[in-house]
């Protein structure tokens, strides 16, 4: 019946028409995989534990299998309204949102318009002769610039000037390249260099250029009035209602809302780009080069990475406090190490009401997306995801 339709409706359409047509259409066509009574044992005995131990309303898990998904939703969107968790509801992803920034930078990469040896100051001259100006694209996109911190100053004004003074005034606490201190104002400062490269407003080339050309049309970096009906509420360590505000690059490193069904698809793409356009095809291959070791995990621009088959221990040292929050000796890998599929790649991303973790494995065709309107401990979604992982490829 999909091919039938694509092929009536595509009779003299010009190729970039055809090309946005076939993504329309493949997506149409993803129909959900049959759960399996096994499959839906194994997620509930996961994740309801979670929601009852940590008092988390509501959880939205997806899972791919050979370029099928299947979801599965628990609880609540809201408290106030009960409304249910499904597919579609909107969850705020944290620093998953990086990865989106990544495949934003490794656009402008593939067209030539960017380059990881590129220092700031070729972008913002104001940055000539600063100390961070030593570091590269590549550095800040792998929070290797020099031991930026965690989060912005509380009084760091939200302005052009206010980045300019804070970036040309830092005091790296090492050389580029020597440590990894995981950092937003690295990867903010990563994505803003990506959008000055491609003389476009960043948020623009991923809500007009990147996510529909990923087939993503219920993800944003600015949440239109239309969408606000499926946007979950976050609930605190104090159980209050709370919503991400705006900060300097917040739409760069944690600001992204999506929803499982969205994700997935993502998730989907990145297992295999090939049906994407050439360009972006390649940008999202981009991704998956790994450009500097730490410990048992690989960094590369947005995805952390590891060998895989991988043990559950590797992954929760990688997605560590001891990993998140200290600077970390890192090993440049000369040469870069290769896109593989053999590879486990995955995020973590969290705001103060929300909490979310993202995985998938090329080489095996399987994925995992989970959504919670609460911050509950990584620990716990890592463990989670991993189980389930096993048994989708069993």
């Amino acid at each position: 019946m999909c091919v039938w339709a694509f092929l009536t409706i595509t009779k003299g359409i010009t190729l970039s028409t055809l090309s946005r047509l076939a993504l329309a259409i493949a997506a149409c066509c993803s129909t959900p995989v049959a759960i399996s009574a096994d499959l839906q044992t194994v997620v509930d005995q996961l994740i309801k534990p979670i929601m009852k131990e940590y008092d988390v309303p509501g959880i939205a898990v997806a899972v791919t299998v050979n370029g099928k998904p299947a979801y599965f939703s628990y609880g609540v969107a809201s408290k106030e309204s009960s409304a249910p968790v499904d597919e579609n509801t909107l969850f705020e992803l944290g620093s998953v949102s990086k990865t989106f920034t990544a495949t934003m930078a490794s656009y402008a990469l593939v067209q030539g318009k960017l380059s990881l040896d590129d220092h700031p100051s070729r972008y913002i001259p104001k940055l000539k002769g600063s100390a961070l100006d030593k570091a590269t694209v590549l550095h800040f996109g792998t929070y290797t610039a020099g031991g930026l911190p965690l989060q912005f100053p509380d009084d760091l004004a939200d302005n052009e000037q206010g980045m300019l003074d804070y970036f040309g005034h830092f005091k790296p606490k090492a050389g580029p390249g020597v440590v990894r201190q995981y950092s937003n104002p690295s990867l903010g400062m990563f994505g803003n260099l990506a959008g000055l490269a491609l003389k476009s407003d960043p948020a623009a080339v991923l809500e007009k250029q990147i996510l529909p050309g990923l087939g993503m049309h219920s993800t944003y970096i600015r949440m239109p009035d239309s969408a606000l009906a499926h946007y979950a509420w976050g609930y605190n360590q104090k159980n209050q209602p709370v919503r991400m505000g705006s900060e300097l690059f917040s739409g760069y490193t944690y600001g992204v809302r999506s929803s499982t069904a969205d994700m997935i698809r993502y998730v989907q793409a990145n297992i295999d780009p090939s049906h994407l356009d050439a360009t972006l095809s390649r940008a999202i291959k981009g991704t998956h080069v790994g450009y500097f070791q730490v410990g048992g995990m690989t960094q590369g621009l947005g995805w952390e990475q590891y060998a895989y088959p991988v043990a559950l221990d590797t992954l929760q040292a990688g997605n560590s406090n001891t990993m998140s929050r200290l600077a970390n000796p890192v090993k440049l890998l000369t040469p870069a190490k290769p896109a593989s599929d053999s590879t486990w790649y995955n995020k973590t991303g969290a705001t103060n009401g929300f909490g979310a973790y993202v995985a998938f494995v090329p080489a095996k065709k399987i994925g995992i997306v989970i959504l919670a309107n609460k911050n509950y401990p990584i620990e716990a979604r890592v463990k989670a995801a991993y189980a389930i992982m096993q048994q989708l490829e069993n």
